[in-house]
C-alpha cells in the first residue's frame, strides 16, 4: 500500500462520494463515469411550451421518452430536422426551439408514441 494518497472531492459532494484522482504510486487515475440511468415513463410523451429564463423566446419540451442518452440524441436530431430549427437534450428532456408542438405531435405519433400536448 502506497505511503501517500491524494484525494479530491467533486464540487458539493459529500465525503462518501469522493473519488481518487491521483496516487503517488500510479499517477493520474482516469475518472469513471456513473452508469447511465434511463428515466421511467408512463408511456405518454408530453409536449410542453416554455419561455421562462430564455429571454422571452419559447421552446417546446418533449418529456416522457424513456430511451438511453445516445438514442435520445438521435431522436432529437430527427425532430430538429423535421422542424427546421435547433435544439438540445438536457436531463432526459428534448428541447426544440420555437412553438413546434403540432409538428412534433404528428412526427412522434407516426413513430408510434402516444402524445399529449400540455402547457400554455
Amino acid at each position: 500500500m502506497p505511503a501517500f494518497w491524494e484525494w479530491t472531492m467533486a464540487k458539493g459532494a459529500s465525503s462518501k462520494n469522493s473519488r481518487l484522482v491521483y496516487s503517488t504510486e500510479q499517477g493520474r487515475i482516469k475518472e469513471e463515469k456513473p452508469s447511465e440511468v434511463i428515466a421511467q415513463s408512463d408511456g405518454i410523451v408530453r409536449l410542453h411550451r416554455e419561455s421562462k429564463g430564455r429571454g422571452g423566446k419559447g421552446v417546446t419540451l418533449v418529456k416522457g421518452i424513456a430511451l438511453p442518452e445516445a438514442e435520445l440524441k438521435t431522436l432529437a436530431k430527427a425532430l430538429k430536422q423535421v422542424c427546421g430549427t435547433g435544439g438540445t437534450v438536457k436531463d432526459g428532456v428534448i428541447e426544440i426551439q420555437g412553438e413546434q408542438r403540432e409538428k412534433l405531435k404528428a412526427t412522434l405519433e407516426a413513430k408510434g408514441y402516444t402524445v399529449k400536448i400540455s402547457g400554455g
